[in-house]
């Protein structure tokens, strides 16, 4: 499967790492860019790849490490760190002026953030039709505290806690762990989640000593040679200096190696090579669905997502089994350049898939239905 891809020039390269009951599985074909240095390295394993939102279950786990040590409470208001955030407005109406409001009828909490039940977040919308959704995303991407202040500044979409919103509320767990650290997000990162996983090529930008093992990424289309058009390069784009905004909802690179250290320590309830990362309750936590059916009921990319699947803390999870694919109770999310990945504790299996093309991978894509059909029709017992 992975071949076909590289063989159509749907991708320069692709890998799929593998891991069940102890043993590790690694399929890899093809090169890092079509054209450039990359085009003589071969994507491996400990390729370096933008992995986008599967940086939002690494942030909810680093957030829960600060619940543990009793830095951070769940169901406490994140206005008390985050006091741009204290009093929110409420639009009267989604679509309506961003003047038009009420008082939001409780606080945010951090369970909000993490479940993506803040009240604010994506709002699909063509430019220009949608007020809020313009001001969104005309947020930008500065340091995090001036992200939070322009944050703060506009309205909640909906009241918190009424249904769930995808992405910012990733972004607002990075402003709140860096507050409550004194640290910033990055620091926090790498002292309580990354260097106890040993995940040392994963980070807001890659250094140059990495940068031969740093995939080139495509956009969704195609120039007029056919070939996909590179969208961001290793040696001058996005990731080659570290950013003002380190963002919770997608900022991070990562590498297969490095992201199966973090998916096999969450199956292994919380523990890497001996040592506890985090608790057994704070893992269930993250993988348990969150969402009522009220908010499922109105929530979702198109009507009727959550049919099948819901939300814990940063990942998404499955409810129900429609396709030859992740067994119920799995967990994982996937990325925008291609990325993706599920842990199956029924299997004793996680499965990550590293490419480097915008939305190839997306929730039903084919090449999202291939690569899980192609994962558990090999299932051997």
């Amino acid at each position: 499967m992975l071949a076909r891809l590289v063989d159509t020039g749907t991708v320069p390269g692709a890998a799929a790492v593998l891991a069940r009951r102890g043993r590790v599985h690694v399929e890899s074909v093809g090169h890092l860019a079509h054209d450039g240095p990359g085009a003589g390295a071969a994507m491996t394993a400990e390729s370096v790849v933008r992995i986008a939102s599967m940086t939002k279950p690494v942030v909810a786990a680093c957030a829960m490490t600060l619940v543990e040590d009793g830095t951070l409470r769940l169901d406490d208001p994140v206005g008390d760190l985050l006091p741009e955030l204290a009093e929110p407005r409420v639009l009267v109406r989604p679509d309506g002026p961003l003047d038009d409001t009420v008082p939001a009828h409780r606080p945010i909490t951090l369970r909000d953030l993490l479940t993506f039940t803040l009240g604010t977040g994506m709002v699909p919308a063509e430019p220009g039709t949608v007020p809020i959704a313009d001001a969104l995303d005309g947020l930008g991407e500065p340091a995090l505290d001036e992200w939070v202040a322009r944050l703060g500044r506009l309205p909640l979409v909906h009241q918190p806690g009424e249904r769930w919103m995808y992405d910012t509320g990733a972004d607002v767990t990075g402003a709140l762990v860096a507050r409550a650290t004194g640290r910033t997000f990055g620091e926090a990162l790498r002292e309580r989640v990354l260097d106890p996983l040993g995940m040392a090529d994963t980070g807001f930008s890659v250094p140059p000593e990495s940068r031969s093992r740093f995939a080139t990424a495509y956009g969704r289309g195609e120039g007029t040679d056919g070939r996909p058009v590179v969208a961001d390069t290793p040696e001058d784009g996005e990731w080659s200096t570290p950013p003002a905004f380190e963002g919770g909802g997608g900022g991070l690179v990562s590498t297969g190696a490095d992201f199966l250290a973090f998916a096999s320590a969450l199956l292994a309830g919380g523990t890497h090579e001996g040592t506890r990362i985090l608790s057994r309750p704070s893992v269930t936590l993250m993988t348990s669905d969150h969402l009522t059916p009220e908010q499922k009921a109105v929530s979702g990319f198109w009507p009727g997502y959550f049919a099948t699947t819901g939300w814990g803390f940063g990942t998404g999870i499955v409810t129900r089994r429609t396709e030859i694919g992740p067994s119920v109770g799995s967990y994982g999310w996937n990325g925008l350049w291609g990325t993706a990945w599920y842990t199956d504790p029924s299997e004793d299996l996680v499965a990550v898939l590293l490419l480097q093309r915008a939305h190839l991978g997306s929730p039903g894509t084919p090449l999202r239905q291939d690569f899980w059909t192609a994962v558990y029709q090999a299932l051997e017992d």
